[in-house]
């Protein structure tokens, strides 16, 4: 059995890695923004008591 392997372009890769940091980075200040400033109390109150219990100051 034979197998193929493609290389890409090194300019394909770092495109790659960069449309993968950006969604990264745009899903996590979603979240941050979404739970942060969200006027629902379950959702912002449940974030909250996470943050405590990681020990992370949040006030």
């Amino acid at each position: 059995m034979q197998s193929q392997v493609t290389h890409l372009p090194v300019a394909a890769r770092q495109v790659g890695r960069l449309s993968q940091s950006l969604m990264a980075m745009s899903l996590g200040l979603f979240i941050v923004g979404v739970v942060g400033f969200s006027h629902i109390d379950v959702i912002h109150n449940a974030a909250h008591d996470v943050r405590h219990s990681n020990a992370f100051p949040c006030h």
